[in-house]
């Protein structure tokens, strides 16, 4: 699964290096709403994965080598948790960085909810892409957009409802829901994943 994870990453590199920017671009602005959209963005790295792999005719390369279809669909999987994870730690870091020189301050509570939300919505687009495959499946593509977007701009709300002195008293609660959330939906998402995968080989 290693290498399936450093094939996406090599595939998409271009990508990545102008997302990294954008993390840092976004987390130096002062709005919660694009801190969140920087680390909830990152769960649509893998559809650009999987555009490619779709474009090479990657899945009848991947059948004459020794990966499973659970290696191939785990692997896109591991690939966007990778990303999301890695995208709240730099926006923390940069983040902890500005509030060494500034007056902002860094808030836990946001990076967690928008880890949270990028699991989410991974969980939600990838059996989609994987069902209707990249080219037809462009009309869920604007309902990923969407959810990112309705997702940060959630999270950038309670974010500057912190910010602005109240405090937001359902923050555990909420921080708890999307756990289970996250966690529920994953345990759906990956064999339905592996179902659809399996069935577009045939």
């Amino acid at each position: 699964m290693k290498a399936l994870i450093l094939k996406d990453t090599y595939v998409i590199w271009r990508q990545m290096k102008y997302f990294l920017v954008m993390i840092l671009l976004f987390s130096a602005l002062p709005s919660g709403f694009n801190n969140a959209f920087a680390i909830v963005y990152a769960s649509m790295l893998p559809y650009t994965a999987l555009a490619y792999d779709e474009r090479s005719k990657w899945d009848q390369m991947a059948a004459m080598m020794p990966y499973s279809s659970q290696d191939i669909v785990l692997g896109k999987y591991a690939f966007g948790w990778l990303c999301i994870a890695a995208a709240a730690v730099l926006s923390a870091l940069f983040q902890a960085v500005l509030s060494l020189v500034t007056d902002r301050e860094v808030l836990p509570g946001m990076l967690a909810l928008s880890l949270l939300g990028g699991f989410c919505i991974l969980a939600v687009s990838l059996p989609v892409m994987f069902h209707f495959g990249v080219e037809k499946g462009r009309l869920a593509m604007f309902l990923i957009i969407f959810l990112v977007c309705s997702t940060a701009g959630a999270i950038a709300n309670i974010a500057d409802s912190a910010t602005g002195g109240t405090v937001f008293a359902f923050q555990g609660p909420v921080l708890a829901v999307m756990l289970i959330a996250a966690l529920v939906l994953t345990a759906v998402s990956v064999p339905l994943s592996l179902r659809f995968y399996k069935k577009r080989q045939f």
